[in-house]
């Protein structure tokens, strides 16, 4: 699985530079290639072979390695090219046996992958192809593969061959600010990582789905807001044939709802088990924290700390994300009907939480 070849990543990285300092090798970028700090060359004492018994976070084939900070609870995506591993053996005799909560796990993380690695500002010609065969096959087989394990050993293997080459296409465009929060929604919770991403996806693309972002991300190929036509072209490639590429859209995220459903994985973190008045007492602090994090220069639309706390928020209750002048005009219609000033107070607390 990712954490054990996220672990041997940094072993290797201590194995081969014992005087490196974490806390250089964790400096935050705006291109992996021009940085302030350069990873020590790594191969010269030793090969790192990876070989996945999971399906789903394609660690074998990227530059990347999640760490805790077991002082914090923090977890740090460390981005590197030297961190890609010398080869990927990936045997899908390896997966059959795997349970159906690690199977929907690892298989919504692959998802996640090859939908934010192809709305990336840093996606291109080599990625998109990746990411587009990877989600086709996830669509195919996932299902089958929760459903029938090891009876369907197609399935498996489709699913399996799909996780890693979802990893290709997102360790060449990187990934977006559902990683960013599922990082750190995972770690305080400790919710595994492939169900953070599930939980907080499809608000993810409702906010990033739009032609007039509040901010755009600053990339020198990405002169305009590109999401929405991008999870369009994602939309059409997995069967969605709709004329507007929002109806597209929306029907993709129906399709998400259910594959969600199908894998029994909860429709909001509330539903998840976190407490309500914790997850509350923690909410800015995980927005924050989210903002920080490597993911989130890669996403199409360069978010707001409050805009994070509503994605957040929205998707505890299991609640659309909509944009804030959506929310002030649902409010103000609400008090117009009603007429008290009560009413106003606690509709605004209901949206705002």
């Amino acid at each position: 699985g990712g954490s054990p070849m996220d672990a041997a990543k940094m072993m290797w990285v201590l194995y081969e530079h014992p005087e490196v300092d974490f806390k250089e090798l964790s400096l935050r970028f705006m291109d992996i290639r021009k940085r302030i700090f350069h990873f020590p060359k790594m191969g010269n004492k030793a090969k790192l072979v990876c070989i996945p018994t999971t399906s789903g976070t394609g660690s074998e084939v990227t530059p990347f390695a999640v760490v805790t900070d077991d002082s914090t609870g923090q977890k740090y995506p460390l981005a590197d090219y030297e961190l890609t591993p010398h080869m990927a053996i990936v045997d899908a005799n390896l997966v059959m046996q795997m349970p159906k909560g690690l199977t929907a796990a690892g298989g919504i993380d692959a998802v996640t992958h090859a939908i934010e690695a192809y709305v990336s500002v840093l996606a291109n010609e080599f990625s998109d192809g990746q990411a587009l065969q990877a989600l086709k096959l996830l669509k195919m087989y996932l299902p089958r593969a929760y459903k029938n394990g090891a009876d369907d050993p197609v399935a498996r293997e489709k699913v399996h061959n799909a996780a890693t080459v979802a990893g290709i296409a997102f360790a060449n465009s990187f990934l977006g600010v559902c990683h960013s929060m599922a990082h750190k929604l995972g770690a305080e919770f400790h919710i595994p990582h492939g169900i953070a991403n599930a939980l907080l996806l499809c608000n993810t693309i409702r906010f990033n789905a739009t032609n007039m972002p509040t901010k755009q991300t600053a990339f020198s190929q990405y002169d305009r807001p590109n999401a929405l036509r991008r999870y369009g072209e994602i939309a059409l490639h997995l069967g969605f044939t709709q004329t507007h590429t929002m109806d597209r859209v929306d029907a993709m995220l129906q399709w998400l709802e259910e594959l969600k459903r199908d894998l029994n994985i909860p429709m909001s973190i509330q539903e998840w088990g976190v407490d309500e008045s914790l997850f509350l007492a923690k909410v800015d602090q995980l927005a924050v924290n989210a903002f920080d994090d490597q993911c989130t220069g890669a996403n199409p639309r360069y978010p707001l700390i409050s805009e994070l706390r509503n994605i957040l928020l929205d998707s505890y209750y299991g609640r659309p994300y909509v944009e804030d002048y959506e929310r002030d005009a649902t409010v103000v219609e609400a008090v117009h009907e009603d007429g008290s000033d009560d009413s106003f107070q606690s509709i605004g607390k209901d949206l705002t939480a």
